[in-house]
């Protein structure tokens, strides 16, 4: 049976603002399934959208239930679900698209522009107690795979589609742009599809040192003192090389820059952190270097390639939660992956009763 109780659910309205609402219990449609929501991890995207009220042309036009780095546990199953029941834990891939446009037809799915997808506006998140989705992209959670697990298979998703966009392979000498949450993920998914450098940047020494224990084999602070050509010259004097493939995993323009100048001619130049949707580039240097500046939208097909990696332990997600919080302190859990108070990297909300509120 549906639950009866009420659904609190983390919403804004994209005016800086975060409210606790309670919103009625969905009940699940035809090939869906109802999840009791328990690991939602708060990613840059929610922030934006809490904080500045949208991103590029996603704009929070009316209350927007935030959250979609999401996992649960299956609670109710709607008619023709045949590959989930009650009790099955799950992860949740946000997007679910037509599936009838040329797009979907091709498989790149995630550019169905009549996708609904977690918290992009107009659509709403899963950051609440009950949420119903599409059961084709829940993905049960093998035994051995915990909840957190589940939820970051998430981000892990944004790094595999954007390492396959620039089909990075065995041997690659890579440089990955910002050490947030994703820049981290990507350091791992990197090394975990054979890259056999991996240099990292940040603003942000503690990050850094994050990363060096990730596995990152060079760090660099970025330096203030110097332009874009010349940060790209000082790593290119200390590592011995230019990367094959560039991952910028920050949005900010200065390291948009920075990555054109320190990629090899012939290289890949890969966008995954958005910032400000209008940039300039060194678009001479790109050009006469022949360097390929692609663009990636979410991921497509990954989710099981995610889900076999973590299963497989080829790459471990788990030490990037840094903080926790029951759904009920959303409001300090937004706060502190803002500011990144404590040296947060992933906060993870709790939205069963497995924390104390």
């Amino acid at each position: 049976m549906a639950p009866t109780e009420k659904n609190l659910s983390v919403v804004t309205t994209g005016k800086d603002d975060l409210l606790l609402e309670d919103r009625e219990v969905p009940q699940p449609g035809p090939n869906e399934v109802q999840v009791a929501m328990q690991r939602v991890g708060i990613c840059g995207s929610d922030v934006h959208f809490k904080k500045h009220g949208g991103i590029g042309e996603y704009m929070v036009k009316k209350p927007l239930i935030l959250g979609h780095e999401s996992s649960g546990t299956v609670s109710a199953v709607g008619p023709g679900v045949q590959n989930l029941k009650v009790g099955d834990r799950v992860a949740i891939e946000p997007g679910v698209p037509c599936r009838k446009c040329k797009l979907c037809k091709n498989g790149r799915y995630n550019l169905c522009p009549d996708s609904f997808v977690l918290s992009v506006p107009p659509d709403d998140g899963s950051l609440r107690r009950y949420h119903c989705h599409a059961a084709d992209f829940c993905y049960k959670l093998p035994n051995h795979v915990s909840l957190d697990e589940g939820a970051l298979m998430e981000p892990l998703s944004v790094a595999i589609h954007a390492c396959r966009r620039a089909e990075l392979t065995l041997g690659d000498k890579v440089l990955v742009l910002g050490a947030g949450p994703i820049g981290l993920v990507t350091l791992l998914t990197a090394k975990a599809m054979g890259a056999s450098e991996v240099a990292i940047t940040d603003i942000l020494q503690e990050r850094l040192d994050v990363a060096k224990k990730l596995g990152a084999s060079s760090c660099f602070k970025f330096d203030p003192s110097l332009n874009p050509e010349e940060m790209a010259e000082k790593m290119h004097s200390i590592l011995g090389w230019r990367s094959d493939i560039t991952l910028e995993c920050s949005g900010v323009e200065s390291s948009f820059h920075t990555g054109i100048y320190a990629t090899e001619p012939g290289g890949v130049f890969q966008m995954i952190g958005h910032g400000n949707p209008i940039k300039s580039f060194p678009q001479f240097v790109a050009n006469t270097r022949e360097i390929d500046i692609r663009g990636t939208q979410r991921y497509a097909n990954v989710y099981p390639i995610a889900l076999s990696m973590i299963a497989n332990k080829l790459v471990d997600v788990v030490p990037l939660i840094t903080h926790r919080y029951p759904l009920e302190k959303s409001v300090e859990a937004f706060n502190t992956a803002e500011t990144f108070a404590g040296n947060a990297i992933k906060v993870m909300i709790h939205c069963d009763d497995s924390l104390t509120a």
